[in-house]
């Protein structure tokens, strides 16, 4: 089971953080990133990180603005997201893969099976 949190309503350069954090039985991770997905949209790639060698990749919309990060001990990745802007809102999930993802779609929502709940991030201009 993966929890987010950190939502929350922002105005525009501000930042916020998102944690999610893994529980219950033990997991073995492939990547752990984030996806957001604004009403009438697909879901999309956000950022990630592999467990193996701490690969980290990000959508264009967002280098240079956020960054991810991961505590192995605790199965739980953050989301630093500075700079936000009114286009950055969208409900907000966390997702891991198991350990077969694969690289050339580590960006594909489809190669992530496990999902947290959404936090809502809302920035105002």
């Amino acid at each position: 089971q993966l929890q987010a949190s950190g939502g929350g309503l922002v105005q525009a350069g501000g930042s916020l953080r998102l944690s999610c954090a893994a529980s219950g039985r033990t997991f073995s991770w492939g990547a752990m990133g984030w996806f957001r997905q604004v009403p009438g949209k697909e879901r999309e790639f956000v950022a990630t990180i592999r467990a193996r060698g701490g690969n980290i990749y990000y959508a264009d919309p967002v280098k240079g603005r956020f960054t991810i990060s991961r505590d192995n001990a605790k199965n739980a990745v953050s989301l630093q997201m500075n700079s936000l802007k009114p286009e950055d809102t969208a409900v907000y999930y966390c997702a891991a893969a198991s350990l077969g993802i694969i690289l050339s779609s580590i960006r594909d929502p489809g190669q992530y099976a496990y999902w947290g709940q959404g936090t809502q991030v809302t920035v105002s201009s």
